[in-house]
């Protein structure tokens, strides 16, 4: 008697820690749903696109947009916007299809200065209380600016070693994959697990809260912005080794496919809340539908933008129904 009373009262307790948890669940399993039907829904309308050669074809481009997703998660993290990461990544490919594969050492200095130019943004955003969006859409002006001055019209050529560094073939495993699952994972350790990774994490949700413990907020935006430089660069390297030329405005719709990526993977843009590992999987959803699913379905090429905006939206959508599901 004793024992179903207590099991009788027990029940609303697990029941309510179960509603409690399962928003959140679903909030962090949403993207990678969305990767799994992606997926499904390529391999039913082209069979012989799920295999090794198929996944390489169609992820070949997932490696920069996810490094690109990476660097504005970033900057996204600290509660700020970056607007000129796509010409940022246009202006480092067009150094490096001349400048590093002639002159190396003023290719990699002129890079390393391009970083340093990145952090001296965020150390400017926070010393001025400037608006991020206003400050890196101006400096979008100056990377296409420098892009065209170094590379007036497509072409050059990539470094030898970055194409071959690209063409890397792992057996039973695609590049493309393992190159995605390493990248989330060590951006996931660097952000979760370190203490700066948790300063960064703290400034976007109590910023005031990360000043009174003692950390330097000035130091979290550099750093942080720091990184989106670095994984800019990255992500420029990694589509001219695909590539193995240059455009001087091949990084532009990299910008907003990059916020999208981050929000589709469970990012937030106030409050400090990303994921590395969504966000790369939000990468990778976005690349198979405009590379893949899109053209299978045998959508135009001028639709196919439009397409990804809706899949976001969708996302976003059911993203808003769990979370207003009652505890």
């Amino acid at each position: 008697m004793t024992a179903t009373a207590s099991a009788r009262t027990a029940s609303p307790t697990n029941r309510a820690r179960w509603f409690d948890l399962s928003p959140t669940l679903l909030r962090t399993a949403l993207p990678f749903v969305s990767l799994a039907l992606m997926l499904v829904a390529i391999g039913w309308l082209n069979p012989r696109a799920i295999s090794y050669m198929g996944f390489n074809l169609m992820l070949s481009l997932a490696i920069p947009v996810a490094l690109a997703t990476i660097a504005q998660m970033f900057v996204i993290t600290v509660n700020e916007l970056d607007l000129s990461a796509g010409l940022f990544i246009s202006f480092i490919t067009s150094v490096s299809v001349t400048m590093l594969n002639d002159t190396p050492l003023l290719g990699i200095a002129v890079i390393a200065g391009a970083v340093l130019v990145y952090a001296a943004v965020g150390a400017l955003i926070h010393l001025r209380n400037l608006p991020s969006i206003v400050v890196t859409l101006g400096m979008a002006f100056v990377w296409q600016g420098l892009a065209l001055m170094v590379l007036p019209q497509p072409g050059g050529r990539a470094p030898a070693w970055l194409q071959s560094l690209m063409a890397v073939h792992i057996p039973f495993v695609p590049f493309p994959i393992v190159a995605a699952v390493v990248i989330a994972l060590v951006v996931h350790l660097a952000l979760m697990k370190t203490s700066y990774g948790a300063v960064l994490r703290g400034i976007g949700g109590n910023q005031a809260a990360v000043a009174r413990a003692g950390w330097s907020i000035l130091h979290a935006k550099v750093l942080a912005f720091t990184l989106a430089g670095v994984f800019g660069v990255l992500s420029a390297l990694a589509l001219v080794g695909l590539s193995t030329a240059g455009d001087p405005n091949i990084g532009a719709g990299y910008t907003l496919l990059a916020i999208a990526g981050v929000i589709l993977g469970g990012g937030e843009f106030m409050g400090g809340r990303v994921s590395a590992v969504g966000a790369v999987a939000g990468a990778l959803t976005l690349t198979l539908a405009s590379a893949s699913l899109l053209s299978f379905m045998h959508i135009p090429t001028d639709w196919q933008t439009g397409a990804n905006g809706l899949i976001l939206i969708v996302v976003l959508a059911l993203r808003a129904m769990i979370d207003r599901r009652p505890a």
